[in-house]
């Protein structure tokens, strides 16, 4: 077949394990991992259900590995059994990623979360998946160096989990996301099989299959091992708020300090809603009354950082900046970024749930999508706070809601989708880095023509030819609900 046919665009029709042929494979898994890391009780797989994301299914059975040959000997029976595999990392993704639509087999990567090795000389580290992001810095700080990708939930994200998704985080701006840091995969194929993409090195001969796997979220391999780049940490870090008393002004703000040549290491914005939430939860001294803050960092060598945060500064006065204020030492640095990445729980003190999208758009647009996300909202009678990447116009509008309320959530759906048209609409895309999971496959359309996602589907079906690797994510599809029965 070519690859501009098209190749299977509908979701094979999964067949749910009865009774007794789980508790022969339970058995099995057992055998090989041990009975307390199999969980298959409906109270035990329960908290597996869902993820960070608004969507949620039950997985039938739920397993935790202690290492790679671990799952590629559950991979294998999975395939004997016919059953799909869901990677899990710590479920802090916002799409859907993790979510077991068919049910099957999630693997969770808890027990696989050890730093295998540190070569400070050539700037590598080697980490199982199931690290926690901010725990590869900690363990690197004392030394000089830090790992820099560093989404907001670090805390408690894993490694694998970020790139499966191709995570990003405040510093995206300057350094790029989770695939701009990783130089090699061990991974597991849909036969089982271990294999090792990429290498120590910069770079290695033939096709960028580290490039390739970083980001598909699971439909084409399961990750067991990561080689990842380390950096020094900076000579000088400065940190800046600047308070606006409109939205335009900040916005503004971010496109001349991009115009003028000037490339922080982060441009964050947070609005009036968010700020409210975010000073009563964190106290690191926002204004309550402003439309808008930025907060920004400038890095590198000394001399270097304060003639940058001289032009910054300079900039914000000259969109009308009510303050900016620098922040005078590392407690107050800190501080102010506790503030940022606690965002989204902060959100929690004035709405029982929230809806957070991921469209990124030019910068030059953001003071046009801002109002058109304000006024999509009001059209369904929805609160919305603002809470982003401003420096590489990475949107996070949290749409404010409760399910309790009848149709409500379909309105958030509608209204989430209705804003990332507007993100398409001005030349941006559909996820900056929260990846497409369940939540975006349709909206994949609208920045992919026909023959595009048949061709990622053709690489999809080469990778995973049954399709029992994250079935039902990335791409479009129909009458997925009424594809799956019982035996």
């Amino acid at each position: 077949m070519s690859i501009l046919e098209s190749p299977r665009t509908t979701q094979p029709i999964y067949q749910r394990l009865s009774d007794q042929r789980k508790g022969v494979l339970v058995n099995e898994l057992q055998a090989l991992l041990g009975t307390t890391h199999v969980l298959h009780t409906p109270y035990d797989v329960a908290l597996y259900e869902y993820d960070a994301s608004i969507d949620h299914a039950r997985p039938d059975i739920v397993v935790f590995p202690a290492d790679s040959q671990d799952v590629a000997k559950i991979v294998k029976l999975a395939n004997r059994y016919q059953v799909p595999v869901v990677p899990r990392g710590a479920g802090t993704g916002l799409s859907g990623g993790a979510i077991p639509l068919y049910g099957g087999i999630v693997i969770v990567f808890a027990r696989m979360n050890r730093i295998l090795e540190i070569d400070y000389e050539n700037m590598r580290a080697v980490v199982q998946p199931g690290l926690v992001n901010l725990h590869l810095s900690n363990a690197l700080s004392p030394h000089g160096f830090y790992y820099v990708p560093d989404p907001s939930s670090q805390r408690a994200c894993t490694i694998g989990g970020n790139v499966g998704e191709n995570a990003g985080g405040p510093h995206t701006l300057i350094y790029g996301v989770t695939t701009n840091h990783v130089l090699g995969l061990e991974i597991v194929t849909a036969e089982g099989n271990l294999v090792e993409i990429g290498g120590q090195t910069c770079d290695t001969p033939g096709y960028d299959l580290t490039g390739l796997l970083i980001g598909s979220e699971g439909t084409l391999c399961i990750v067991t091992k990561i080689i990842v780049r380390i950096v020094p940490v900076a000579e000088a870090v400065k940190t800046l708020v600047a308070v606006f008393d409109s939205i335009e002004d900040a916005s503004n703000t971010v496109s001349e300090i991009i115009a003028s040549g000037i490339i922080p290491a982060a441009i964050e914005m947070m609005d009036k809603m968010i700020l409210q939430a975010v000073e009563a939860d964190t106290h690191a001294g926002y204004p309550m009354d402003a439309a808008a803050v930025l907060l920004m960092e400038t890095e590198g060598l000394r001399e270097y950082v304060a003639d940058e945060l001289e032009k910054i500064v300079n900039v914000c006065h000259h969109n009308h900046a009510r303050i900016v204020r620098i922040a005078k030492d590392e407690t107050e640095r800190q501080l102010l970024w506790a503030g940022r990445k606690n965002a989204f729980g902060a959100v929690g003190r004035i709405s029982p749930e929230f809806y957070v999208q991921d469209g990124v758009v030019p910068r030059t647009q953001l003071p046009h999508v801002l109002r058109r996300v304000s006024e999509i909202c009001e059209h369904y009678g929805l609160r919305v706070g603002n809470v982003f990447h401003a420096g590489d116009g990475n949107l996070h509008p949290l749409l404010l809601f409760d399910s309790q309320i009848p149709g409500e959530i379909e309105r958030v759906r509608q209204a989430g989708h209705e804003i990332l048209q507007v993100c398409a609409e001005v030349g941006g895309t559909i996820t900056g880095e929260h990846g497409v999971g369940l939540e975006k496959q349709e909206e994949m359309a609208l920045i992919f023509s026909p023959i595009d996602l048949h061709v990622m589907q053709s690489v999809r079906n080469v990778f995973n030819p049954q399709q029992l690797f994250n079935p039902g994510k990335l791409f479009p599809q129909p009458g997925r609900c009424a594809e799956v029965k019982q035996l």
